[in-house]
């Protein structure tokens, strides 16, 4: 992160990138409800293209300014890994969790009531077939990979300059993978942001900060202790 940026215009940064993921990623939800996608493939294909999009795009716009962390479990990680102060990890997660309420509150105000609340917003959920501890696996890998897909295209000094295109495939990658189990947050503001702004909390609803977060912590101990040059 650029020392030379406030922290204000930092989280300002994580605000409007989250913001911009979330509404896009959750929207998609709604908007394929909307338009009467009923095939579960091709929802699943929507989901991951909007939020692999989405979070490319909100990363590309906030990364020179706050590094476009935009995900709790990745703002842990990179403090795990050293690369992100430990007085701006509140200030960070705190921003992220605002930019995807604010997110949630618009879709709630501008789309179909009956169709958001059918989708629950676009809020991430467990399948039928998943049971709690396979969904907190199933957040702790995928958060896991991306994580290591930020430090490898983004963090890193020797990375390709892809971070928003690469970090965005990957994500685009893991819904496809997870979409049909847990709904593939793999972010707890992501997960966040919907579920507050349409007042449904599901009894799993923690799993959603635990698998994620342990996710980023141990992506961030192997890139820095294992894969990052000396």
């Amino acid at each position: 992160m650029s020392n030379s940026v406030s922290l204000s215009q930092k989280l300002s940064a994580e605000v409007l990138g989250t913001f911009i993921f979330v509404f896009v990623g959750a929207g998609s939800a709604v908007a394929s409800r909307y338009i009467g996608i009923t095939d579960p493939g091709s929802a699943l294909l929507v989901a991951a293209l909007a939020n692999g999009i989405g979070l490319g795009v909100g990363i590309s716009a906030t990364m020179a300014v706050s590094g476009g962390a935009l995900n709790p479990a990745v703002v842990i990680g990179l403090w795990v890994g050293g690369k992100l102060p430990a007085r701006e990890v509140v200030p960070y997660i705190v921003a992220e969790i605002v930019g995807a309420a604010i997110a949630g509150g618009l879709l709630v105000a501008v789309a179909p009531r009956a169709i958001g609340n059918a989708v629950h917003w676009g809020a991430p959920g467990l399948s039928s077939a998943t049971s709690v501890a396979q969904g907190l696996l199933f957040e702790l890998i995928m958060t896991f990979f991306l994580v290591l897909a930020v430090y490898g295209t983004a963090v890193d000094a020797r990375a390709p300059k892809i971070a928003g295109f690469g970090i965005g495939l990957l994500v685009l990658a893991d819904v496809l993978v997870g979409g049909p189990f847990t709904g593939a947050a793999m972010n707890p503001a992501r997960a966040m942001g919907p579920m507050i702004a349409g007042l449904y909390f599901p009894s799993y609803w923690y799993i959603y900060w635990i698998g994620p977060v342990l996710g980023g912590i141990l992506a961030g101990l192997v890139y820095h202790r294992v894969l990052e040059e000396r």
